[in-house]
């Protein structure tokens, strides 16, 4: 599948579908660029979660759906999961006054009892999936979602990027009616940007200061770095995502055997999602490894 000819598939179909709908994503990309950067100053050392990450997640959509289930996406749809790709770490560059709110808010669980000492930063990570969300209500106004249920259901798509149940009926309703009487097909959103999250591995993704590890500190983002530095490239097909990869040591090797496995488990729920609970397919089927000769 030629990447170049699915660029801006879903905004581009938004903006015929529903000019206004599709402004109002372009006004919350505009707003938001900003805040999306700022998780840098948190988390120096973590894999990029800015724009640009966003950006790709995006486009990894448009290849995942394809244009021909594209054109079966209603402009709500579309414009939820545009907004969600977006906004879904949007937790990961909220302030230190933000994150004493939103903690109140957060389901930690026994998280915080198990792990009395754990950091801010790490506690951010862990569940920035619900710190995004909360960042979404109370700032809806601010990003002029248009109702309700618009706000609800991004939120739902950012949740459900990570860790969430997305065939609990009660937290993702396979068929959410919007205030035009429009179906939207929740549990198959989040199940294309958990995918498309996950398959966010490439080189590409972090900038080129981020692999000058020399003044890094902890030696499990070091190990993450040098993973992503070795996954050269992806080609998405229709059946496939095959990543070419040049692991510099066998630590390396193992952490993206490791990260292939992840992103089948991955694969095959998402596409389990989409079977169950929509009129859409994820049409790849596995992740194949090539190693490029050292």
């Amino acid at each position: 599948m030629n990447s170049s000819k699915q660029e801006y598939l879903l905004e581009s179909r938004l903006k015929k579908l529903d000019p206004e709908l599709h402004q109002r994503f372009r006004d919350t990309v505009f707003a938001m660029q900003n805040t999306l950067f700022r998780f840098r100053q948190l988390f120096p050392e973590f894999t990029d979660h800015s724009s640009l990450h966003s950006v790709s997640v995006i486009q990894f959509c448009n290849q995942i759906i394809g244009p021909q289930q594209i054109q079966q996406l209603s402009a709500d749809e579309i414009y939820m999961l545009l907004v969600g790709c977006y906004l879904h770490d949007v937790g990961m560059g909220i302030s230190r006054d933000q994150y004493e709110v939103f903690r109140r808010q957060i389901p930690f669980g026994d998280y915080l009892e198990k792990h009395p000492d754990s950091p801010i930063d790490h506690i951010i990570r862990d569940f920035h999936q619900e710190f995004s969300a909360a960042f979404i209500r109370k700032y809806s106004d601010f990003l002029e979602i248009p109702s309700p249920e618009h706000g609800w259901g991004i939120i739902q798509i950012c949740r459900g990027h990570r860790k969430t149940d997305l065939l609990d009926p009660a937290e993702y309703p396979s068929e959410f009616t919007m205030p035009n009487g429009s179906t939207v097909h929740l549990p198959y959103l989040s199940a294309l940007i958990r995918l498309a999250d996950e398959i966010d591995v490439l080189a590409s993704r972090n900038p080129l200061m981020l692999y000058d590890m020399e003044s890094f500190i902890d030696p499990k983002e070091i190990a993450y770095h040098k993973r992503h530095l070795a996954v050269q490239s992806m080609n998405i097909t229709r059946d496939a995502f095959e990543l070419l990869v040049a692991p510099a040591d066998p630590e390396t090797t193992r952490m993206i055997t490791d990260m292939k496995k992840k992103m089948e488990q991955t694969l095959q729920y998402c596409r389990k999602v989409a079977e169950a609970t929509s009129p859409f397919r994820i049409s790849q089927k596995e992740v194949t490894l090539t190693h490029l000769q050292q």
